[in-house]
């Protein structure tokens, strides 16, 4: 795993190299083991690496091809390497290493970009081909690995993280107004906005090809399509979903550092950890994060499958305090992201790079195999809007509004809050609604000092998602939109910006294209049967694996304490950052409503833990970013 960076300006001018050098070196935690520069004219490319495959020099980047003519700055991992280079060396081509960088060169002189069809990895790279004159830059895709860039009227700016781009000072950080409403809407900055103006990310699946005379195209390369046709039996299914999930697993172990697993106790971190321990003759490397909460704590359940596997297994607790790490969670997460679970992601990173230098973990499949509530709820939600509006209004909505508000991992009270949320709307524009931070009525309030037209429809986003899915059935319709906009946009960046914060490798084996694509074909039914069983097909080939407590329980997802922390240890934390002073020096948030906001959730009269993480974060990214660049000016 890596970070790399680059400039190709338009107008010719040569791009120096102590420009390439600072973007690179301010992601340095991203590559720790070395580091490379390819400075030719108007291109400039820089690298930064952590070495997984191939240790040697023979694997350090930039790289080229023979003839110097083609040039290569990769981050990530492509799985099936040796089997496309058995196949390249077939038609001639000659290795220098054993890495799957060289494997992405030698493809694109044989197929061109049609290569991208072959590889099976998660990757961002930029590749330089002199002789056309185009720069290629390319994303995973799942979205699995980041890829941001500035598009100036002088230049093409890209790397693996803003900051290497802010590192150019002809680029501006004016706030992206239309991406502020988005953040407070959802807690993250969908991609391509960045909550920079000029600063956007390249959507998952898709390359960017850049003329030096600035000239570009941004194309999609795959999507995921479903058929829905299909109507075999169960066990066809149990049988091929766990041949290809077991070849994932297989896949992603080939490394030549030690490795392990991220183990939260859930069914989906626990399968991959069953399945590394059917292939590796010693025990499995796992790694959990514990809280004294007792509602968020799973290590008791992890500790169940640790010892079933007889995996050799870490444990870390996490409280308040730890927590106050903050500042430096936001400084990696830049675009920002306000998902408070990157504590989590953050400590068990850490944990696991003091033992290994890559891990696997469940990610994905929650989208994949239907493990959310929000897929129930959509069903639930189609029967509720059949009720007479008037006992909806009139009777329901005032009883929850009088519901004690609970700071438990999991209470009925928050659910059935956001449940009602959705009155009014149709049944996918609710499962927006069910993922969002803050609705519209106070996000037009917090954003009252920018006018009445910064608040922008996140709705119309999901809309445009669920229109672009070519399937028919509600569930598939839904997995969709989170596969291709929420797990990217969130779960996806927290676990590569956490797990780089400590030059840690994570591989995803539930987001292998292959098992993605298969799934798109299993039934609904299977996905979800009778309502109640989430995952089913993943638990019922787990089952008899797995204890039956993990396959059992409710899912419980990586959450932080942080309605309780907030109000206790984070709470002068908290209250300093956002106080009047400092939203007023912000200039884009109204103070009164922040500290509304702060006021009611200290009084303990509602729960507002997401909207003030969300808002604090907000404000540290300001500072960061923003507070601290005026300063040096």
């Amino acid at each position: 795993m890596c970070g790399i960076t680059g400039r190709l300006n338009f107008d010719g001018q040569p791009v120096a190299r102590q420009t390439i050098k600072r973007m690179t070196d301010v992601i340095a935690h991203r590559g720790p083991d070395g580091e490379g520069y390819y400075q030719k004219g108007a291109i400039g490319l820089g690298h930064r690496r952590l070495a997984i495959i191939d240790l040697s020099e023979a694997a350090s980047q930039p790289m080229c091809c023979e003839d110097g003519t083609i040039w290569l700055v990769y981050n990530g991992e492509i799985y099936n390497f040796q089997e496309l280079r058995r196949q390249l060396i077939s038609y001639g081509h000659i290795f220098r290493s054993n890495t799957d960088s060289e494997v992405i060169l030698h493809a694109y002189e044989q197929w061109g970009i049609d290569c991208l069809k072959r590889f099976n990895g998660m990757f961002a790279f930029a590749l330089w081909d002199e002789r056309r004159q185009l720069l290629w830059l390319v994303r995973d895709r799942l979205g699995i690995k980041p890829l941001f860039y500035a598009h100036l009227p002088n230049a093409l700016l890209f790397a693996s993280e803003i900051k290497s781009i802010l590192e150019n000072s002809d680029v501006n950080r004016d706030l992206d107004k239309r991406a502020l409403s988005y953040y407070l809407s959802l807690n993250y900055t969908p991609a391509p906005f960045t909550l920079f103006a000029q600063v956007r990310q390249l959507l998952p699946g898709h390359y960017l090809m850049v003329t030096p005379q600035g000239e570009s195209e941004d194309v999609c390369y795959w999507d995921l399509h479903f058929e829905e046709d299909n109507d075999s039996s169960l066990e066809h299914y149990r049988t091929a979903f766990y041949t290809l999930l077991d070849e994932s697993v297989r896949l992603r172990l080939i490394s030549d550092v030690p490795f392990g697993a991220f183990l939260s106790g859930g069914v989906d971190s626990s399968s991959v950890a069953y399945l590394m321990s059917r292939h590796l003759q010693e025990p499995v490397n796992t790694f959990t994060i514990g809280f004294a909460e007792a509602s968020y704590d799973e290590t008791g359940y992890a500790r169940q499958v640790a010892q079933q596997i007889g995996a050799c297994h870490r444990e870390r607790l996490v409280d308040a305090k730890t927590a106050e790490v903050l500042p430096k969670i936001v400084w990696h997460s830049e675009e920002p992201t306000a998902d408070s679970s990157m504590v989590a992601v953050y400590y068990v990173s850490q944990l696991a790079r003091e033992h290994v230098t890559m891990a696997l973990s469940g990610d994905g499949a929650d989208e994949t195999i239907a493990g959310y509530e929000t897929y129930q709820a959509y069903y639930l939600h189609r029967y509720y809007s059949r009720l007479p509006l008037f006992f909806r209004r009139n009777i329901i909505h005032p009883l929850v509004n009088i519901l004690p508000a609970s700071d438990r991992k999991i209470s009925l009270d928050q659910k059935i809050r956001r449940f009602i949320a959705a009155d009014g709307l149709t049944s996918e524009e609710a499962h927006g609604v069910w993922r969002m931070i803050f609705y519209p009525q106070m996000r037009q309030q917090l954003l009252a000092p920018l006018g009445a037209s910064a608040d922008q429809d996140i709705l119309e986003l999901y809309r445009q998602y669920f229109s672009a899915c070519d399937a028919h059935h509600p569930l598939n319709r839904m997995l969709y939109v989170d596969t291709r906009f929420y797990l990217p946009n969130d779960m996806l960046v927290k676990v590569d910006r956490m797990s780089m914060a400590h030059s840690l490798e994570v591989r995803e084996p539930f987001l292998d294209y292959r098992l993605v694509e298969f799934l798109a074909t299993v039934p609904p039914r299977y996905k979800m049967k009778d309502f109640w069983n989430k995952k089913f097909l993943l638990k019922s080939v787990m089952r008899g694996r797995l204890p039956s407590a993990t396959l059992n329980r409710k899912k419980a997802g990586f959450n932080v304490p942080n309605a309780r922390w907030l109000r206790g240890d984070l709470r002068d934390f908290a209250c300093d950052h956002l106080s009047s002073r400092r939203v007023r020096e912000m200039g884009f948030l109204e103070p009164s409503v922040v500290e509304h906001l702060l006021h009611d959730h200290f009084s303990a009269k509602a729960d507002y833990s997401h909207q003030i993480w969300c808002l604090l974060t907000l404000a540290l990214w300001w500072q960061t970013f923003i507070q601290k660049s005026v300063q040096h000016e």
